[in-house]
Parts: C-alpha cells; structure tokens; sequence
C-alpha cells in the first residue's frame, strides 16, 4: 500500500521514511532513505580550523600531483615505465581524494550532513575501487623495480609500453572489481537500525553496521576480500624487494649500491604508509564503538597518506627533482624570452 505523502512507503511489516528512520511502532519498522554522516558535529567549535587545515592541506595535495603529472609528461628523461606508473599513481591519487575530502570540506560548513544512499553507495564503490588499484599499482610499481634491478637488460623487453598499458589496465579492473563485490554485499539488504553512520564518508564498516539484516557473513567475506588485497598485495612487494635486495648485495661498489636503491626508497616509503594505514583499518578487531579512534585513523589516510606520494617522491627521488629544476628554468626561460 503506498502513502500519498511522496518520502514514505508503507507496506505490511515496514514503513520507509526520511524523518524519523530508526523509530518504530508496534510491529512496523522506519528503513532508511538517506544517511546522516556524524562527521565532526561533535566537534562545533574547532569545524572553521578544521575547514582550514583540510582545505589548504587538500589544495597542497592537489598542486602536489598536478606538478608530478605535469614533468613526467614534459620531460622526455622520465618516459619509462616506472615514471609512467607514477603519473597513474598520482591521477588515481587525485580521484580518490575529490571522492572524499570535497564532501567533508562542504559538510563542515553546512548545517546539512545527509547523503542519499544512493550518492553513499557512489562514494564507497569508488573509495574502495581506488584504494583497492592503489594497493595492486604499488605492487606492479614493486615488480617494475624488481626487473629493472634484477634483469636490467630484459628490462625494456618485458616492460615495454603494451604490456605496461595491459598491466596497468588490469590493476584497475581487479581493484574495482573487488569494490563492486563489495559495495553490492552491503547495500544488497534496507537499512533500519539508524540513519547515522558514525564517519564523515561512506566507509565499509559504519554503514554495515545499520543494515536490517545480519551482517555477520556479510563482514567475514569482506574482510577476506581486504586480506586477500592488502595482505597478498604487500607480500608480493615484499618478495619483490627481497630479491631487488639480494640483487644490490651483490653489486661490487658501494656507489653503485646507493644508486641501485635510491631507485627504490621512494616507493618503498609510499608502500609503508599506504599499506600501513589500509592495515590498521581494515585487518583489525572491532574498535568498540570508539568513533574517535575511526575519524582519527580516517583523516590520516584520506588526507594525509595522499599528500605523502607527491612530497615524497619529489623530495627523495633525484630525478624528479632534476627535471623539475629543469623544467622551471625552461619556464623562466621562456617567460624572459
């Protein structure tokens, strides 16, 4: 039977309503028709500093990325596959911060902090399709690394642009991929319990939790899928560099060693705080309800893990900051010509 009033549908056994979705009454039941997203309303008073440092904090991010984007493409030097796969990393980077911070940024200025689930269903598939390919593209970055240390004159052979745009291809396929298995496991089922999810975007477990279903095997099955990503992604890194490390004990000078992993201490730094970050998150116990420690654990890596892949790597790999020097004399050059 359907309500003349257009936001609620009443049918035997439930009710679907906007305003009141965790009420009930008698044996009929409020589900869910948009989301409130807690966010920092607990928070009033600091919500301008937070603006503030997210904002300026997200544009750094973003100049960061553009720049990496920008001397790849200008500078014929850094034309090879693991510059290439840098560039990628930096425009996925750049998608998976707009997924986000946009929405945190415009939700601590407003009163308003809903999210239909359908746009929320948006968000998580895409959040987990780009965090997902990053975890796959820092293991090509890592087997890309391997072949060039371990079989330096096959390099340009099994590298060669094809197979990297095949590979690259499939590392996006896999991640989003897995984010669809996902996202449709948990907005297969209404969701009654409240309207509130406990975060400030669409994350897995905070809108889990509302599902009117048991969602126990729903959660077993996803934390599965994020062991086989992070877990398996990062052993194959793992094994990667211990044979780009016995492949560097064997190289006779010790000028030859530093440059060998000079190559790689860029990317291994970015491996560590991805990974780590993805760790804590998604291969842990329940936190009891401490939102807190979430948000925290949240903000560190939707904002600041994605401002560590252009600062690092322009501060730590020479030949970035060899062709941005050169790059930025070219434009003076121009610009007094």
């Amino acid at each position: 039977m359907y309500s003349r009033y257009p936001h609620v549908i009443y049918s035997v056994d439930s009710v679907v309503s906007v305003q009141a979705p965790e009420k009930q009454q008698g044996n009929m039941t409020w589900l869910v028709m948009e989301f409130v997203l807690v966010g920092f309303s607990n928070l009033p008073d600091l919500r301008i500093m937070l603006f503030t440092l997210f904002f300026f904090t997200y544009l750094i991010t973003l100049s960061g990325n553009v720049t990496i984007v920008t001397i790849i493409h200008e500078d014929r030097t850094l034309h090879t596959p693991m510059y290439r796969f840098l560039a990628v990393l930096s425009i996925s980077e750049t998608c998976y911060t707009l997924v986000t911070i946009p929405n945190m940024l415009a939700h601590l200025l407003m009163e308003s902090q809903a999210i239909s689930i359908a746009g929320c269903r948006a968000q998580m598939f895409f959040f987990l399709g780009l965090g997902c390919s990053h975890c796959f593209l820092l293991t090509l970055m890592g087997y890309d690394r391997y072949v060039a240390i371990c079989h330096p004159l096959r390099y340009s052979v099994i590298m060669r642009p094809t197979i990297c745009l095949w590979l690259g291809a499939l590392v996006f396929c896999c991640g989003f991929s897995v984010a669809l298995i996902e996202t449709s496991m948990i907005f297969s089922s209404p969701f009654c319990h409240s309207n509130r999810v406990e975060h400030f975007f669409c994350d897995i477990a905070p809108v889990l939790k509302l599902s009117c279903t048991e969602s126990t095997s729903k959660a077993l099955v996803i934390f599965f899928l994020s062991i086989f990503v992070v877990l398996v992604s990062f052993l194959l890194i793992l094994l990667s560099y211990a044979f780009i490390v016995a492949a560097i004990l064997r190289i006779p000078s010790a000028a030859g060693r530093h440059k060998a992993f000079s190559t790689c201490a860029a990317h291994l730094t970015v491996v560590l705080v991805h990974f780590g970050c993805a760790s804590i998150i998604y291969l842990r116990p329940e936190s009891g309800g401490n939102h807190d420690q979430d948000r925290l654990v949240a903000v560190f890596y939707t904002v600041v893990t994605p401002l560590m892949n252009p600062v690092v790597y322009t501060l730590r790999n020479k030949e970035v900051r060899v062709a941005l020097r050169r790059t930025l004399a070219r434009i003076r050059g121009s610009q007094n010509f």
